[in-house]
């Protein structure tokens, strides 16, 4: 915040997707006219189109638009804008940026760039709350960053270890370390990683704690000398360290016992917030481990993406305190009995953040158009999507997030779970039936995930998911073929004495079935597999649904040229109908042929022409949605040819690597 902190009524967004609608819908709210910025790239981007005013400030790479310190202020001053919002992400934790806003004269809705900057640096921050006597992970933070002193370290703490970059966040620049073999190359791609996203490739080294909860505490503080918490958010599921289910309260906090921790937790994370001088929302990231022992990990000096949680125990609007704090007010409730109160009798909250990316392929990020989107009316859902809507390369792959409340852990699980089964997504390739898999895994479901629940489960969460049935997939080709062509699939008049002969991808995959027409809305499909009788009781362009032996199936479907998109369950399924085409459709990937997995930038060349490599080595280093993403050889071989540069970008399929032969 600017000093001193006024009122306005004009403020600017800097930030995009979901996070401005987020931030717009309390702006409003309250009064306030909206001023919206945006690449090339979100031109017509709903965050945009709501908004009271939008200017555009750059090309669609993060570095040229909402990186773009200078092309932001200079939007809010052409606006009239009169503060800056910077959301959560990008800007948010950015030191310079702060002090640019404020130097421009506006009020800036964060806390003090000095306290950005002595939280910004995860090595600084360790050492102040050390001196305010905070409980600290033991570790090495030192300025002397050679490779020698690392290695020298990291035999001091012992492995498992931790290697940190100190800038930044969600999980980039970050690695675990087994032992002492796997040192030397953790440090140089966390370097890298860091690098790329922070422009700051300094590191830290931590003791690995064995198991730990993720659990960290929300803040609030003003210009009056108000410092509260409003309770702790559990986020131990993360892929990658990166958060994918967060709740309230803390499974690991129940009971007399969980309230004793809870106040100590957050007694600490007041001291942490006044040892700074702390003003608006920020969170105090903790480990917590097996014994109830509680480490400082990091201060985000925002607001989180999982603040609905701690909203819907306590029913506070965390963006309209940040907007009143911002504004010289005092927090609307600063007496934190009040507070705990509300937060301990507001039930169970959870949230999922959606992402476009591929579970089964390491959470690949997935881009491309988004055909359909219905979101559930069930639960809480941010987001700025819409059918038709262009999910970008560029940017981060969560896309929305679903919340659920209930008055215990069980209902709100269930509601989540229920939520994320109807939720329409068509198009792109989300992990939405992967979070439904896995709130109903019993460790979750019995409160007992830690952050190492994805690494050891994944696989078997992954296996939990029901694949879509040859004998749906036929029927659903079949039923959108004939109303594309006038017919009423649930209205057949004579039954056919003939089957139909049908040929079909499933996700790549070839299958071959024969669906009879039995009259009326009934249907015999036989498979390789097996015969089964179906009965199509509804069919529209977006539904089908279908009665089977083992009940009743709805389906969602959406159509893109050639290809028709189901989802069941949460679980979508591209069918490509390859009937009138013949049987043999050859895959134009093959094993020689190392493309890119998606669209991004080529961050690294790790092989050259000539060079033998054996299957797994890494070829090419893409950078797609804030993360380094390795392409790997498929096979035993030799490198024929190297088809991209270093700082290429390049489109999902595009030809990297082309090997021959066997070594």
């Amino acid at each position: 915040m600017s000093a001193p902190d006024r009122p306005f009524s004009s403020l600017l967004i800097a930030n995009r997707g979901e996070i401005a609608v987020r931030i717009a819908r309390t702006a409003r709210r309250m009064g306030l006219r909206v001023v919206a910025v945006y690449s090339d790239a979100d031109a017509n981007a709903l965050h945009v189109r709501q908004a009271d005013q939008a200017v555009r400030i750059g090309g669609p790479a993060p570095r040229d638009s909402y990186l773009n310190i200078p092309a932001i202020v200079a939007a809010a001053l052409g606006s009239g804008a009169q503060a800056v919002h910077p959301g959560y992400g990008f800007l948010a934790e950015n030191a310079d940026f702060a002090q640019a806003v404020v130097d421009a004269g506006l009020v800036w809705v964060g806390p003090p760039p000095a306290a950005i900057r002595a939280m910004g640096d995860k090595a600084r921050a360790k050492q102040l709350m050390q001196v305010a006597g905070v409980p600290c992970i033991p570790g090495y933070d030192g300025d002397d960053q050679s490779d020698a002193t690392l290695r020298t370290e990291a035999q001091r703490i012992g492995y498992p270890l931790m290697v940190k970059a100190t800038a930044g966040g969600g999980g980039r620049g970050m690695r675990l370390v087994l032992s002492a073999a796997g040192l030397d190359a953790a440090l140089s791609s966390a370097r890298s990683e860091a690098q790329a996203a922070f422009g700051v490739s300094t590191l830290l080294l931590e003791r690995a704690i064995n198991q730990p909860r993720h659990v960290e505490v929300q803040v609030f503080a003003d210009a009056h000398g108000h410092v509260v918490h409003l309770g702790e958010r559990d986020c131990s599921v993360q892929r990658r360290h990166q958060k994918v289910i967060e709740e309230a309260p803390s499974p690991a906090l129940a009971g007399s016992a969980g309230q004793r921790l809870r106040r100590r937790m957050g007694d600490m994370a007041v001291a942490a917030a006044r040892a700074i001088n702390y003003r608006g929302a920020g969170t105090i990231e903790c480990l917590l481990d097996t014994q109830g022992h509680f480490y400082f990990m990091e201060m985000n000096t925002r607001l989180q993406v999982e603040h609905p949680v701690t909203e819907a125990l306590t029913g506070y609007d965390l963006v309209e305190w940040q907007l009143r704090v911002a504004q010289g007010e005092p927090l609307p409730e600063t007496s934190q009995d009040t507070i705990l109160s509300r937060f301990e009798s507001g039930g169970h909250a959870i949230e999922v953040r959606l992402c476009t990316e591929d579970p089964a392929k390491g959470f690949l990020p997935q881009s491309g158009r988004l055909l359909d989107w219905r979101p559930s009316a069930e639960v809480r859902v941010d987001h700025a999507l819409e059918p038709g809507a262009d999910i970008r390369p560029y940017y981060d792959s969560m896309v929305a997030k679903l919340v659920a409340h209930g008055p215990d852990r069980t209902s709100a699980c269930k509601a989540l779970g229920d939520a994320l089964q109807s939720t329409v997504a068509l198009g792109v390739r989300t992990n939405q039936a992967f979070l439904a898999a896995c709130l109903a895994h019993p460790q979750f479901a019995q409160g007992r995930a830690s952050t190492a629940f994805i690494p050891a489960h994944g696989e078997e969460i992954l296996g939990t998911i029901v694949p879509l049935r040859a004998a749906l997939a036929a029927l659903a080709l079949y039923a959108t073929r004939a109303q594309r062509l006038g017919h009423n699939p649930c209205h057949v008049a004579l039954a056919l004495s003939w089957p139909v002969p049908m040929r079909f991808a499933l996700d790549g995959a070839g299958h071959e079935a024969r669906l009879q027409a039995l009259g009326g809305n009934r249907y015999r499909v036989t498979t390789s597999a097996s015969a089964e009788d179906l009965t199509l009781d509804a069919c529209d362009a977006k539904h089908l649904a279908v009665t089977c032996a083992s009940g009743r199936e709805l389906l969602a479907v959406a159509t893109c040229h050639d290809l028709l998109f189901v989802q069941q369950r949460g679980r979508q399924t591209v069918l490509e109908d390859r009937t009138l085409v013949g049987a043999a459709v050859r895959d134009t990937a093959s094993a020689g042929m190392v493309r890119a997995p998606m669209a991004g930038r080529i961050v690294s060349l790790q092989v050259l022409a000539g060079q033998t490599v054996a299957k797994g080595d890494s070829l090419v280093v893409l950078e797609a949605m804030k993360m380094e993403h390795p392409a790997f050889a498929p096979v035993a071989a030799t490198v024929k040819r190297i088809c991209v540069d270093v700082g290429a970008q390049v489109a999902a399929g595009t030809l990297l690597v082309e090997l021959e032969g066997t070594p």
